[in-house]
């Protein structure tokens, strides 16, 4: 591996150092190495590290080319502390040392390290600082009714507008708004549904604006979200009711004009659309669509719809989250009917409606056949591969471990011990040492048990749960087609 020394200047100027110079006490820095990779960049700022010579060398160092970064001076290598910092995680996990000849920066040396982790406590709070400061602007703009970014929602484009004097992000409906309204319109309905909905626009030819099928989290969202009601006074109870207090504009301003958004971290362990601890509520820079009667009555169909967790999986079949439509590649879920007839039912077709598979020919308990058949072969050559192994006692080897350890106390103790002292240590040695070998021996002669079988199960006679654990061990997927069946294996 080679030493890479890095030189920088920004501009030529009589009282800079030149990067010839640089190099020069560098190698001299060195003392007699000869090893070198020289990279150098001429008319770049330090201010980032988007320098070319700069990233070839980095690829060097990860690519195990180096083993030692030298520069003139720190400020060479990166004027921002938050970037060196960056830099020496990556030289540090690829064990490369770092020398600056200015400073006598050398981590190699105990005081050359000292000085690296003062300087990256310092880029810790720089970083901690910025973290603050972007979070403070965001809810800071979120105040103000500004859209705080990313991809706008269905309906909507991005957009700006001039607001107290400044420039400032919104969103502007679109020709998509129209199947907002119907959304909103057909939910509220007596026989309307997430399914239904997503159904119709399927039918449609209504694409989502992350993918192209729609689905029920994708209808949900669009139906909960609050950028397309026209927040009024009956919207800010509403919120208040799920325990929201935070509003950044005052009750009066809810007059049912600008539409509105929600902001606040939730713990992933949480509903989106039921715990709004610590959130709070803004009146957006942009008019709302929907009535809030509308929008509403949405809602609190949408809170009946309690969300039920997912205690029966598996039980209608060991072989669930393992079955793919061969059509559409999305799941087949087996489902029970009526009197208890089990089924399969492709969820590319009764959830996201772009499979022409409503119904398959082969039945779960054929699937189930086949895939136990082989199985159960694999399970057979497993066991026959084995060979004879001795089995040892766990007690016994816990025990030795524990006597090595006493020796290796008392061998340490005997270093720093008087000779009566020591002739105490080796009686307590020798007498564990005999215990010791006791138990070796004890070992050695165990009478061999009979084969060890890791595969010698009865797969038939297993429950639900233990043979879904093995399938996962040795399968892939399964592909079930409208009267076909492919077992995709683990390489």
């Amino acid at each position: 591996m080679a030493t890479a020394i890095y030189g920088r200047q920004s501009v030529d100027k009589k009282d800079s150092i030149s990067i010839e110079a640089q190099i020069g006490l560098c190698k001299k820095e060195c003392n007699g190495e000869s090893n070198f990779k020289i990279y150098t960049d001429k008319g770049y700022s330090g201010k980032n590290t988007d320098r070319p010579q700069f990233r070839k060398m980095m690829q060097d160092v990860k690519s195990g080319l180096i083993d030692r970064v030298v520069v003139y001076r720190l400020d060479r290598l990166s004027r921002s502390i938050t970037d060196f910092g960056h830099m020496w995680e990556e030289l540090n996990s690829f064990h490369v040392s770092f020398t600056s000849v200015s400073e006598k920066f050398d981590t190699e040396t105990p005081t050359g390290r000292a000085m690296l982790y003062i300087i990256m406590i310092f880029a810790q709070l720089e970083r901690e600082t910025i973290a603050g400061r972007v979070k403070d602007n965001y809810y800071e703009r979120a105040r103000y009714g500004t859209w705080l970014g990313g991809p706008a929602p269905f309906g909507f484009n991005n957009g700006r507008i001039v607001k107290n004097g400044q420039n400032v992000p919104t969103l502007i409906a679109n020709n998509d708004i129209g199947t907002v309204k119907k959304m909103f319109n057909a939910y509220i309905c007596d026989n309307g549904s997430l399914g239904s909905i997503a159904k119709m626009l399927a039918q449609e030819n209504i694409y989502c604006s992350k993918r192209k099928a729609w689905d029920n989290v994708a209808v949900s969202r669009i139906l909960h979200s609050p950028l397309y009601v026209q927040a009024d006074i009956n919207v800010y109870t509403y919120y208040r009711s799920k325990g929201i207090t935070k509003f950044t504009n005052n009750i009066e301003e809810f007059d049912g004009t600008h539409a509105a958004q929600v902001t606040g971290k939730r713990d992933a362990s949480t509903r989106k659309y039921s715990d709004f601890k610590d959130h709070v509520v803004s009146l957006m820079n942009f008019p709302g669509i929907i009535p809030s009667e509308t929008w509403l009555k949405c809602q609190y169909k949408l809170d009946r719809n309690t969300q039920l967790k997912n205690s029966g999986s598996g039980k209608n079949s060991w072989l669930t989250g393992l079955l793919k439509c061969a059509n559409c590649m999305y799941a087949v879920i087996v489902k029970k009917g009526y009197k208890n007839r089990v089924f399969l039912s492709c969820s590319g077709n009764y959830n996201m409606h772009i499979c022409d598979i409503k119904e398959f020919l082969v039945s779960i308990n054929e699937i189930e056949n086949i895939v136990q058949e082989n199985l159960e072969h694999i399970l057979e050559q497993c066991h026959n591969d084995n060979e004879e192994e001795p089995v040892y006692n766990t007690r016994q080897k816990m025990e030795l471990i524990k006597i090595e350890e006493k020796i290796e106390r008392l061998v340490k103790c005997a270093s720093e011990s008087t000779e009566i002292t020591i002739a105490y240590l080796n009686k307590q040695i020798e007498k564990l040492d005999a215990e010791r070998k006791n138990i070796i021996n004890s070992i050695k002669t165990t009478p061999k048990k009979e084969k060890y079988k890791s595969c010698n199960i009865i797969f038939k006679e297993l429950d639900n749960r233990h043979k879904h654990q093995i399938a996962e061990a040795f399968i892939s997927k399964i592909l079930v087609g409208k009267n076909s069946l492919e077992i995709i294996w683990k390489a």
